[in-house]
């Protein structure tokens, strides 16, 4: 069992790293504040091929497995948690595209994705069907070559700023088999976007409904076969908890950095506060739990690539896992930072803000606890957790 990177993965880590010290970092503050989407910083990432990172090879992207991309989100993360965390989304309903779309349409639009030049949202998420994604309403009805699109979409990530929309739609009976995957582009006639959230965190990208009013869309834009939108979905939440796992371990990283530098400088009672134990125990369970959740989330990054039969239950565990102890990092360290952590002029709160939507995306924690259990309750599930 191998636990080192290879020369090469510290290449893309590193590569990571310096964008994000020098494109994101610096600027994370301000585009929280002033709710900005930092669209340019999506073209340059482009260009170092963060755009397409597991998009396949044929459509233009660099076709990578979900280990060595969560070692590029990681560091990206460090430097802006939303930035970061948009830029996984864009990336899963690229690699979609890369995947499903008929060639017309990848060579239509997986050029300008992988790019960074154009944008792509994930639409899920409904009001009545968020845990529940398999009762989802939205239409999509057969009308000669095209399709016609009624109904709407909640919670979406980027909308109204985004150029592409990997909607899922049902198109059958109820359930998960009368699901289909379309790919619409975003300024399509009958398209429209309700006002932008005003959210706990995730300031530095747009969050919105988006409603569709008879939208014809050519059945070439679908992807995948009519019923197999759900099964694509799921293959994509499965990457996708990796991902939001993934940015809560390298926002509690930055969090956790920080905190070392200012309790070594604070002092309290003519001595640094990283002097007295009470810190340093809490400082050493940080750690701790920072590289437990790291290779939790690297074990199912790894059964994921290899095809492994649970690599949905593992998925599932590091989600919960590095979700809920991300947070719990960045929020110990606003907690040793005192008054000052609670205040804009240093991270931390930011930090707390951003990692606190991370337990509720791409499935609740409680969500994640439930796909766990079923596992456990089949024959011979203890195999799972040897």
């Amino acid at each position: 069992m191998e636990f080192s990177l290879s020369e090469e993965q510290h290449a893309y880590q590193q590569a990571a790293r310096e964008f994000a010290l020098g494109e994101l970092a610096p600027h994370a503050a301000r585009w929280d504040a002033e709710h900005i989407f930092p669209t340019e910083v999506f073209a340059a990432a482009g260009q170092l091929g963060f755009m397409g990172l597991y998009t396949p090879e044929a459509a233009g992207g660099l076709g990578m497995g979900r280990l060595d991309s969560s070692l590029i989100v990681e560091e990206l993360a460090g430097g802006c948690t939303v930035t970061a965390a948009f830029l996984t989304i864009h990336n899963m309903a690229t690699s979609m595209v890369g995947r499903y779309g008929a060639d017309a349409l990848i060579e239509e639009w997986c050029p300008v994705l992988v790019s960074g030049e154009k944008l792509a949202s994930y639409c899920l998420t409904e009001p009545g069907a968020g845990s529940d994604a398999a009762s989802l309403k939205t239409t999509a009805r057969a009308d000669g070559g095209d399709y016609i699109v009624n109904g709407g979409k909640v919670f979406i990530s980027g909308a109204g700023a985004t150029d592409l929309l990997i909607v899922m739609l049902r198109t059958g009976a109820a359930g998960p088999k009368g699901i289909t995957a379309l790919a619409i582009p975003a300024d399509a006639e009958g398209i429209h976007y309700g006002k932008r959230e005003e959210k706990m965190g995730w300031n530095a990208q747009p969050t919105c409904t988006i409603s569709f009013d008879n939208v014809r869309v050519p059945q070439s834009y679908r992807l995948g076969e009519e019923g197999q939108g759900f099964s694509i979905a799921m293959e994509g939440l499965d990457g996708g908890r990796i991902n939001i796992a993934t940015c809560s371990v390298g926002t509690a990283q930055a969090a956790l950095q920080t905190t070392l530098a200012y309790t070594a400088e604070r002092k309290q009672f003519n001595k640094p506060i990283a002097d007295f134990q009470v810190t340093q125990f809490k400082l050493a369970d940080m750690a701790t739990e920072l590289v437990a959740a790291r290779q939790m989330i690297r074990l199912a990054a790894y059964k994921l690539d290899q095809g492994d039969a649970d690599a949905t239950t593992y998925c599932a565990m590091a989600k919960r896992f590095a979700t809920d102890v991300g947070f719990d990092i960045c929020n110990e360290a606003l907690q040793l930072h005192g008054g000052y952590g609670y205040i804009k002029e240093y991270p931390l709160e930011r930090h707390v803000r951003d990692t606190r939507v991370h337990q509720i995306l791409e499935g609740t924690n409680e969500i994640m606890r439930v796909i766990i259990a079923r596992r456990l309750m089949l024959e011979g599930a203890m195999e799972v957790i040897r």
